[in-house]
């Protein structure tokens, strides 16, 4: 049985929490990349102050509830892989392994795109089969164009002014 979903902007004084959840989904992204942590056991992530100290205000961050437990986040941003202009792109996206095959994900992205409509972009690593089938699977009714940037990596490119 899943409940409710939706979003709720990260406030700055939640930045700690984020941070910390953000480090457990990087250890998970290296099952797909090969980042090293640093000194302290941290992976290295150059925007997430940007997130929080008004310097890129395109950047936003967002907790992904279950009625009211946090399990997940979105964090987007305005920079296109592709050198286009868009008006959104996931930069991060998560849910988190105990709350995945409950649709989560696809309900709480589809909020995400009725939030911000317009020309969108999506990255995701090819081994990286639930977010593939994911963005693939959302995308499908908005004239998806997959552009593959190497041999892992793609960017799904859309409109999500239609979406559901």
């Amino acid at each position: 049985m899943t409940g409710d979903v939706r979003l709720r902007r990260v406030r700055p004084e939640e930045k700690t929490r984020l941070y910390n959840l953000f480090q457990k989904f990087l250890y998970e992204m290296t099952n797909f990349y090969d980042d090293e942590p640093d000194e302290q056991g941290n992976l290295h992530y150059g925007h997430f102050e940007s997130y929080f100290d008004g310097s890129d205000p395109e950047r936003e961050a967002y907790f992904i509830l279950e009625d009211q437990t946090v399990v997940g986040f979105a964090m987007l941003n305005r920079y296109s892989h592709l050198g286009t202009e868009i008006d959104k792109a996931i930069a991060e996206f998560t849910v988190f392994p105990m709350y995945r095959r409950r649709h989560v994900a696809r309900r709480a992205a589809e909020l995400l795109l009725r939030l911000r409509p317009g020309k969108w972009e999506v990255k995701f690593n090819e081994k990286n089969a639930p977010a593939k089938a994911l963005w693939t699977g959302l995308t499908s009714e908005r004239n998806p164009r997959f552009t593959h940037l190497n041999s892992v990596e793609t960017v799904i490119s859309f409109s999500a002014d239609d979406a559901r």
